[in-house]
């Protein structure tokens, strides 16, 4: 199966893919973590426009979508000179081209926020402690021809490590990161379908 993973520069989801024998890329703007010679840096579009993939799994930047920023918004914040409110229609847009890719399968996994009021519910959420990580992130999944993921290792623990973490000019990155075990139920669930 050829898999896209759109969005991601830590290899975490691509990895997991290719262990259980996928042709899998990522692409972002941002360089990978782990120097992977399937990253394309740029534009997943780019990529899309331009190549059949059977999968994809779509990480959108949370930035002006998850809910934890959208307080910015109602209080004139602006973004480059051009108010936030705007950044997150902009950012719902380029959700909803990553939904209607002419991609089969689909998984778009965001924070709860915009995408759940300005598009649509996600059809699951999930958390790290469903797939042995004793720890909360709350974890929203869209999905088109793909099933909901069944929890693999249901753990104790509920750890707010994101939410913990020390102010940093790479913070964004460190919580931006899939944790293993969630991408590890993606492909060996939906890398079968």
């Amino acid at each position: 199966m050829r898999v896209l993973v759109a969005c991601e520069f830590s290899g975490v989801v691509r990895r997991a893919f290719a262990a259980v024998g996928h042709e899998v890329y990522s692409a972002d703007f941002e360089d990978s973590m782990d120097n992977s010679p399937n990253h394309y840096k740029g534009d997943c579009f780019d990529l899309i426009d331009t190549q059949h993939f059977d999968l994809m799994i779509a990480h959108p930047p949370c930035t002006y979508l998850c809910s934890s920023g959208l307080h910015w918004n109602k209080r004139g914040k602006l973004v480059d000179g051009v108010p936030r409110s705007q950044m997150t229609l902009r950012a719902l847009s380029f959700v909803r081209r990553l939904l209607d890719a002419p991609i089969e399968k689909i998984a778009l996994e965001n924070p709860i926020g915009a995408i759940s009021t300005g598009i649509r519910k996600p059809d699951q959420i999930v958390q790290p402690w469903m797939f042995g990580h004793g720890e909360t992130k709350a974890t929203c999944l869209w999905l088109k021809g793909l099933p909901k993921l069944e929890p693999t290792d249901v753990v104790e623990g509920r750890h707010q490590k994101c939410w913990l973490l020390p102010p940093s000019p790479d913070r964004w990155k460190l919580r931006s990161i899939t944790y293993e075990g969630i991408a590890t139920a993606m492909a060996n669930q939906w890398g079968t379908q």
